[in-house]
């Protein structure tokens, strides 16, 4: 639950690394959130849904969407930052720019691309953005 917690506690750092671990541990984390606030959401029926039919010639197809409520936006609106941050502190690890996240612009290849970096290995030892993180060791997370 600390690895979760983490980038809450680094709420706005920009600088530094971050290890693999700390970033999935806190994607997991906003899952999570989301599927409760998806939850909460549906029980107080602040959400919105979406009921559609389509009829062809030879096919029917029918399905629904449904899109958050308030609460939904307002936890986007209290996550963005600390994911911004974690997900430069990631990139830093790899030794690449935090402008890399910008590459998400480009309609699916840019998608593809980032989540390559996101799970590619941190480079060992100092590089210039900071010290290794396993090297240096974690801090307390308590």
């Amino acid at each position: 639950m600390e690895w979760m917690l983490l980038p809450l506690r680094r709420y706005a750092k920009f600088s530094g690394r971050a290890r693999p671990r700390e970033y999935w541990m806190f994607v997991l984390f906003l899952l999570l959130c989301y599927i409760g606030v998806a939850m909460v959401e549906g029980i107080l029926g602040l959400s919105t849904t979406d009921h559609w039919f389509q009829r062809g010639p030879w096919w029917a197809g029918a399905g629904y969407s449904t899109r958050g409520g308030p609460l939904t936006g307002l936890f986007t609106l209290a996550m963005i930052i600390p994911h911004i941050a974690v997900s430069v502190r990631r990139l830093h690890d790899t030794d690449r720019s935090g402008w890399w996240l910008l590459i998400v612009f480009f309609p699916i290849i840019g998608s593809i691309v980032l989540l390559i970096f996101f799970i590619m290995s941190g480079t060992r030892g100092p590089n210039r953005f900071g010290p290794d993180p396993v090297e240096v060791g974690e801090p307390e997370l308590r």
